[in-house]
């Protein structure tokens, strides 16, 4: 659970560079409520079933991803989710390539301190033959440090990118502050094309 609480702290990080984080309430998001399904389906998974039919698990893995990447397709107006649809694609493909799973490596594991029970369905596992093995989880945070695990490529881009877009949507000392285009509807649509007339003097 390493990148969610690092992507919590990317999300705050304008209260300590100068940013106002009641500018999120700025923000509309479009189909937000897939990606809190998402999240909650890779804790199912990993978490709580992993012992379930691995193929099962396999395509619900892949299937969170394909719904991240429409989640950040509906909303790419907003700066800094092309970094993180990047960060996504990159960890989407590659586990969609080895099976539902995300490759690690085994240095990476044994550094991190973590030894997968055997049976069980893995987000992030030693494969014999992975494919784009420098996309797998190849860094990890030490045994003994807090919150040691493994993390890819991708899951760097994703933690980089809700960084940028919490610094340039709250403003900050980092990045102007963005300010969002107005939904055009066909109400403001008429309004605009309407021309203003003054009222007739009695």
């Amino acid at each position: 659970m390493i990148i969610p609480l690092m992507g919590l702290l990317a999300l705050i990080s304008p209260v300590f560079t100068g940013g106002r984080l009641r500018r999120f309430g700025d923000v509309r998001l479009r189909q937000a409520i897939v990606l809190p399904i998402a999240l909650i389906s890779q804790i199912v998974i990993i978490e709580v079933i992993p012992e379930a039919n691995h193929a099962a698990l396999s395509a619900v893995h892949i299937a969170t991803y394909v719904a991240a990447g429409w989640f950040v397709w509906v909303n790419r107006a907003i700066p800094g989710l092309w970094i993180i649809a990047l960060g996504a694609a990159s960890n989407g493909i590659t586990i969609a390539l080895n099976g539902g799973t995300l490759p690690a490596s085994r240095a990476a594991l044994n550094a991190a301190g973590i030894h997968p029970k055997a049976g069980e369905f893995l987000n992030s596992g030693v494969l014999t033959h992975p494919h784009l093995g420098f996309l797998d989880d190849v860094f990890a945070i030490p045994a003994g440090w807090p919150l040691s695990n493994v993390f890819s490529v991708g899951d760097a881009l994703i933690v980089i990118g809700v960084f940028w877009a919490a610094q340039r949507i709250c403003g900050s000392r980092l990045a102007p502050a963005w300010r969002p285009t107005a939904e055009i509807t066909p109400d403001t649509a008429l309004k605009a094309a309407t021309p203003a007339v003054d009222p007739v003097p009695q």
